[in-house]
């Protein structure tokens, strides 16, 4: 995987006006942190059960405007050995202003061809969308393997939304993940607990955020960096018991990402999440809370 992050003058070109890629070395493990685009949500899909007051207290603290929070979509591509890893895939071609994986791919030098795994954390469209924009599609293997957990397809053969607060959404998930289990169901490679998909890359289910939510955890030399999906979303670090709208058990949602920060913390390894600022950050403890370190970007 060929990867320059060196400024270039008159680069990079129209269109592209911000960084959009990060790498990072995990002992022997290539890492590319690659963003998406944003996904422009109501502020409310952050936080289902806060009381209004205090979510609009946390957004003017962080400098937020009220009308709206623009979630980062954040994939990863990972090379160990003689694989490469797709980690999710992107919301795809529907929904402005993300769906810009296939255009960043190409600017990193990543040919979708050259992709020999891919690891999807759960079927939500914007994890899954990727695959289903043509462009992507027919530039990939047609039989590279999609790891999933057994665990999320199973849920998705009748999917229990009670308990979300989707906006209507409910039918854009439900209509990706037929149309992605249309497209791919052959190619599924489903595991129960965990499995390792290249040398020192193991997919682990976690459940909460879904029934078959997994993460990616990267470990090489001594080094280690872990990939959360949607376990943790950035209000998650100091108002870990809010509900993300999108969580189909929302305590169990909870009681998973507060273990995950808490290996976090101690192990104060790299983190990328699907949906925390670009491109990493660490975890510490901050009395009963958490605290979002974001990552001093090397140049």
């Amino acid at each position: 995987m060929s990867v320059d992050i060196t400024s270039h003058p008159g680069k990079p070109g129209p269109g592209e006006l911000v960084p959009s890629r990060y790498a990072l070395q995990v002992g022997e493990i290539d890492v590319l942190v690659i963003s998406d685009g944003v996904l422009p949500l109501p502020p409310v899909t952050l936080a289902t059960n806060a009381d209004p007051a205090e979510l609009a207290a946390w957004l003017d603290a962080m400098l937020l405007p009220q009308d709206v929070f623009k979630w980062p979509v954040n994939v990863v591509v990972a090379r160990s050995g003689d694989r490469t890893v797709l980690i999710d895939s992107g919301i795809g071609s529907e929904f402005t202003p993300a769906g810009l994986l296939l255009g960043r791919l190409a600017s990193a030098g990543i040919d979708p061809a050259s992709v020999t795994d891919v690891v999807i954390t759960h079927l939500h469209v914007d994890h899954v969308g990727g695959l289903l924009a043509d462009g992507l599609r027919r530039r990939l293997r047609p039989d590279v393997p999609i790891h999933l957990a057994a665990a999320e397809v199973e849920f998705w053969k009748s999917p229990d939304f009670s308990r979300n607060t989707f906006g209507g959404m409910s039918d854009v998930l439900r209509s990706a993940e037929e149309r992605f289990m249309e497209v791919y169901r052959g190619q599924l490679r489903l595991f129960e607990s965990e499995y390792e998909v290249a040398p020192g890359v193991v997919v682990r289910r976690t459940g909460g955020h879904t029934p078959g939510h997994s993460v990616v955890r990267m470990a090489s030399g001594g080094d280690r960096l872990t990939f959360l999906g949607d376990a943790v979303f950035q209000d998650h670090f100091d108002r870990p018991g809010w509900y993300n709208a999108f969580d189909h058990d929302p305590d169990e949602a909870v009681r998973v990402r507060v273990r995950l920060l808490r290996e976090l913390a101690e192990s104060r390894e790299p983190t990328v999440a699907s949906h925390v600022s670009f491109p990493y950050c660490r975890v510490a403890v901050d009395g009963d809370i958490f605290r979002w370190v974001p990552a001093l970007w090397e140049y």
